[in-house]
């Protein structure tokens, strides 16, 4: 039995190949390159590259490969840009949920896992955020993904297959082992800040709002390493052999940092100052995403290994130093 992974060749679809690897289990790439790199796929493991909502070439996959299980990362995943590009969000992470929810039930895949998100949750009242509070985006790309979340649960009622959402909070650090890590244009606050930290990026941090109903002003976030995420997948998959239930589960450690809390973690990690200047805050960043972590704690044998944000910033930062002596094809 094969696992096929979309969005293999991205951030974490590579840790989560990394993961089945080290785990002996049999996966299969699929991915259409257009934010990936096959160079994270790991050595031995097979890539298609194609579109995750291509019909014709996934169904040919699952049917060559007997293909049981599907682990479902490929997609859109900026705020930002997902406020000027809302179609494409719509397009890219909904239709082809639904285009690929297509090929599986036609093609008998019994299990599916799936890679959600807390924007989800939009601006939530509460915090720590449970997995019954409201659903309530307030950007097209946390919007998109509650889409996707409702056509999965609908399309597993109706046709018998068992699936597990994990919703991420902040996803940040690399493969301890130096083997993946996050490519491509950087956004997020640990992968700029790693950047400047291992001296590859020479402009000054951006602070995005320093006037938030927080202890120091600045927006808190709770960091989840890559590599204990992509463990969780595993977990999740493993949960769903033994006949568990279908579930929605948040993925996180329970506790936050804030902006200027990780900018300490990376001062104290290098010994130097971080150069930041403090801008406004962008749209669609509520101001404390935390997760309530008391049911994946429950229902999967998953423990984090990782769980502390000196180690994070650590492995992002020796990540960038690695990509900055790469081939040009990786560090892009």
């Amino acid at each position: 039995m094969t696992v096929l992974v979309t969005g293999g060749a991205g951030y974490v679809g590579a840790h989560m190949l990394l993961a089945l690897q080290e785990a002996g289990e049999n996966a299969l790439a699929l991915d259409d390159l257009s934010s990936g790199s096959r160079r994270l796929v790991p050595g031995g493991m097979p890539l298609a590259v194609a579109d995750a909502g291509d019909r014709a070439v996934v169904m040919r996959l699952i049917r060559d490969n007997g293909v049981r299980e599907v682990v479902h990362f490929a997609g859109s995943t900026l705020v930002p840009e997902s406020l000027v590009k809302p179609l494409h969000y719509y397009w890219n992470n909904t239709a082809k949920t639904i285009a690929l929810l297509e090929s599986c039930v036609a093609c008998g895949v019994e299990r599916f896992i799936f890679s959600s998100t807390a924007a989800v949750y939009g601006a939530p009242d509460q915090s720590p955020i449970n997995e019954n509070a409201a659903i309530h985006s307030i950007s097209p790309y946390g919007a998109s993904m509650a889409m996707s979340e409702r056509v999965l649960e609908d399309a597993a009622r109706a046709h018998g297959f068992s699936y597990t959402t994990l919703r991420y909070f902040n996803v940040a650090g690399a493969d301890p082992k130096g083997r993946a890590g996050q490519i491509g244009k950087p956004t997020h606050l640990i992968k700029v800040a790693a950047q400047i930290a291992a001296g590859v990026r020479k402009e000054r941090l951006q602070v995005f709002g320093a006037d938030y109903p927080t202890p120091d002003g600045t927006a808190i976030r709770d960091y989840v390493h890559v590599s204990d995420l992509a463990e969780a997948h595993v977990a999740a998959l493993a949960r769903l052999r033994r006949g568990a239930k279908s579930e929605t589960l948040n993925i996180g450690y329970g506790r936050g940092y804030s902006v200027r809390e990780v900018i300490d973690a990376f001062e104290a990690e290098t010994g130097t100052a971080m150069p930041f200047d403090i801008a406004p805050r962008r749209p669609g960043d509520p101001a404390q995403l935390i997760a309530d972590t008391a049911a994946i704690r429950t229902e999967l044998d998953w423990r984090p290994r990782f769980d502390e944000i000196g180690f994070i910033v650590r492995s992002a930062i020796e990540w960038e130093r690695r990509l900055a002596t790469a081939p040009r094809e990786v560090a892009q």
